[in-house]
């Protein structure tokens, strides 16, 4: 079930009303509410894949228990390896059999040697699948490293998996912020509410108003690349990296919303990415759940920054590769991830060497010098976004290629720079708020918020990060 949808709109209100007006004194009840509707929510895309999401719940929840019962370290890091090989077993063949098989005979091809026939599967990926298993693979992990103790409630458990605000495309959540949550008697607070639809509202802009608006425009010049200027390529990207952050970000914002008007807390996702003055700070205001994510559980793991240089460069590499493979099967993915690598490299040699880390609400010596950092950081961040939204390798660096060596100013689909500037212009206004503006300013804001989604708004348009 997508956020945009009629679907949600009957959805949401409904479960609201069970959840605090029928079952809001009965804890149990209300995380059965939790789990059903989860599992309906996602029933409504493909109801063959709950058994999928139902599995990995039941291995993690038995596996959780079990690790503190053995009295061996050996037979502890047994039953975490049974956890990890199940969910990266069925991330890799969900998500990376025909990637793998097919590069590999494209490989030995190169050399001269032609299969008569190899085997690939015609799969289909559940949506979800990426966000999930790292949920439940934490969640073991942190329990192994004893810093969580295992629960024996399997219907809180399971609406922790579940979850479904956050259950298809993040936040990816740690097991101790939200199962606790879980676990506790909720009560309902007006101020979450208020805070939770106005969250709703803004996501929404940002998918309907401005990521769907932006769609068509990216759409058909990276299909036209061959035929366009440089300078109408570099809308283009300009416009992709607009798109992408409203299309996730809206939905980490709708996401956040809907868990507030349950009275759950998630964990933010976005803290205004591309006013960041080096690719180390992107990476901490950028989709958070994830780069913290690996931080915790493949970063420190291989040795973090504390073997030399050489070591701290090469798990840096590690990290941003299977991060790009994380988003997808392509090599164009791959090389994001080696792009960022290379960027992020840099800020953090100079970090190291200077014994301190930036810190993101710092400011520089001079506001010039401030923004100057926040205009390169975003360019190359954009030009990283190409090999992102880009088919594969050769178009991507052909897109480039134009780019840079085919510049001109002959733009076209200027109505772009008019949306990017209006989220701007709101985004400014919408963070401030509670700050500056009289009640009538804010409801003639959200008013006219509501006005823009109902007149943009077409259900049934996807998110982009339901493709990882």
């Amino acid at each position: 079930m997508l956020f945009n949808s009629i679907e949600f709109f009957l959805f949401l209100p409904l479960v609201f009303i069970f959840y605090w007006f029928i079952f809001n004194k009965n804890l149990k009840a209300q995380n059965i509410l939790i789990l059903t509707s989860s599992y309906f929510f996602y029933a409504w895309w493909d109801y063959r894949f709950l058994g999928l999401i139902f599995l990995s719940t039941l291995v993690d929840y038995f596996i959780g228990i079990n690790i503190p019962k053995q009295n061996t370290v050996k037979r502890q890091k047994f039953l975490l390896l049974c956890s990890l090989v199940f969910n990266l077993g069925v991330l890799g063949l969900f998500k990376y059999y025909n990637f793998f098989i097919d590069s590999f005979f494209d490989l030995v091809s190169s050399v001269g040697y032609v299969p008569n026939n190899y085997y690939s599967l015609n799969i289909i990926l559940p949506v979800g699948i990426s966000f999930y298993t790292f949920q439940t693979m934490s969640y073991s992990i942190d329990i192994y490293k004893q810093k969580l103790s295992p629960t024996k409630d399997f219907i809180s458990f399971a609406s922790f998996v579940s979850f479904f605000p956050q259950l298809v495309a993040g936040p990816i959540e740690r097991a101790n912020n939200l199962l606790p949550q879980i676990l506790s008697k909720r009560k309902f607070k007006y101020s979450n509410g208020i805070i939770g639809l106005r969250l709703i509202l803004i996501g929404l802009f940002k998918k309907i108003v401005i990521a769907d608006s932006l769609s068509p425009l990216v759409e058909n010049i990276f299909n036209n690349y061959q035929d366009l200027g440089g300078g109408t390529l570099w809308l283009g990207a300009f416009y992709f990296a607009f798109q992408i952050y409203c299309d996730f970000s809206g939905y980490s914002d709708i996401a956040i919303g809907t868990a507030k008007l349950l009275g759950i807390q998630l964990m933010t996702n976005f803290n205004f990415p591309y006013l960041s003055r080096n690719v180390s700070e992107f990476w901490r205001r950028w989709h958070i759940s994830l780069s913290s994510w690996f931080r915790d559980y493949l970063y420190i793991p291989l040795g973090g920054s504390k073997q030399g240089v050489f070591k701290s460069i090469r798990n840096i590499l590690i990290v941003f590769i299977i991060s790009g493979l994380w988003h997808g099967a392509n090599w164009t993915f791959v090389f994001w991830g080696i792009f960022h690598a290379f960027l992020f490299i840099p800020s953090f040699l100079n970090n190291k060497n200077n014994h301190q880390k930036t810190k993101i609400n710092t400011p520089s010596n001079t506001s010039i010098f401030n923004i100057v950092l926040i205009i390169k950081t975003f360019i190359l961040v954009t030009i990283g976004w190409v090999f992102f939204r880009s088919d594969n390798l050769i178009s991507a660096f052909e897109y480039l290629w134009k780019m840079i060596f085919e510049f001109d100013i002959n733009f076209v689909h200027r109505s772009g720079i008019l949306f990017c500037l209006l989220l701007i212009l709101v985004e400014i206004v919408y963070h401030n708020i509670n700050i500056k503006y009289s009640n009538y300013f804010k409801w003639g804001l959200y008013y006219m918020l509501l006005f823009m989604i109902i007149s943009k708004f077409n259900s049934g348009s996807s998110f982009i990060y339901f493709n990882f």
